[in-house]
């Protein structure tokens, strides 16, 4: 496999074995699901359209996705995941799974009508030519929708600064064994984020705005959702992130056009049609 770190490769499987997602309700689920894909112009799909999924971890996009077109080829270089997507779409037969990684040709060129990769890309060592082999495996006028960290270029000075010591903080967990690395992430989950969180559910319930605090994009999700996030922000060691000029610039780069930007939580989520 190309273009892949394969300690952050090993850390998702171990991640994704831990968080396998059954436990997330359906109604969660869904709003989680509308917050990526809410962008994403299903109506200008083909009949039977097939698709993939880049870096599908446990399949949880692909739960909501392979319902709705004719195929969905999950892809993803951790044999763990994979095992675990495996599972938890089991009962949907129009899906496939290969075991690879972004730049290895999992598809031919030119043969997808669309494609998505939420999470996956600011994680490998180079973002740039993985997003060019994403979109080599599209049809022309096929839209691809992408999800990479953000740089807080939206956000206040003290928002980058206390980020920059959480990643600090990343770096340190990020080399830990496994089962202490899951015991580290779940403690900060307790008490960082459900704490936080709740705060700002309350406070917005009394009509105060809550956009620009921390961690309150997680007011309205469960305990095991702020874990989750809590493993993959912590527990992974290679991250990296971008501001929206850059996102667009990379997504121009790998021959994607018409580009749409979702103004809302989670930053930054894009959509783009290939040339």
């Amino acid at each position: 496999m190309t273009n892949i770190d394969k300690k952050t490769v090993s850390s998702f499987g171990d991640e994704w074995k831990r968080f396998d997602q059954e436990e997330l309700k359906v109604s969660e689920h869904k709003y989680l699901f509308d917050k990526y894909f809410h962008i994403f112009p299903w109506d200008s799909l083909p009949k039977n359209a097939i698709g993939f999924d880049m870096g599908c971890g446990s399949g949880r996009w692909a739960l909501s996705v392979a319902p709705k077109i004719s195929k969905l080829t999950c892809i993803d270089p951790s044999f763990e995941a994979l095992s675990v997507a495996k599972q938890n779409l089991a009962h949907i037969k129009n899906t496939s799974f290969i075991h690879a990684g972004v730049s290895d040709k999992p598809l031919p060129s030119n043969s997808q009508d669309f494609g998505y990769s939420l999470g996956v890309l600011h994680h490998v060592p180079n973002t740039a030519s993985a997003l060019k082999d994403c979109v080599d495996m599209l049809k022309p006028g096929a839209p691809f929708l992408l999800y990479l960290y953000y740089k807080f270029d939206n956000r206040p000075i003290w928002y980058v600064i206390i980020w920059r010591i959480t990643d600090i903080i990343r770096r340190v967990i990020s080399i830990m064994p496994p089962s202490l690395k899951s015991f580290v992430t779940n403690t900060i989950a307790t008490v960082v984020y459900l704490p936080l969180a709740r705060i700002a559910l309350v406070a917005e319930k009394l009509g105060i705005k809550v956009d620009n605090w921390l961690l309150s994009s997680y007011r309205k999700t469960s305990f095991y959702t702020m874990r989750t996030d809590s493993r993959d922000r912590f527990g992974t060691p290679l991250e990296k992130r971008f501001t929206r000029s850059e996102i667009r610039l990379l997504m121009l780069e790998a021959g994607l056009d018409d580009i749409h930007f979702s103004n809302d939580f989670p930053f930054w989520c894009a959509v783009g049609k290939k040339h």
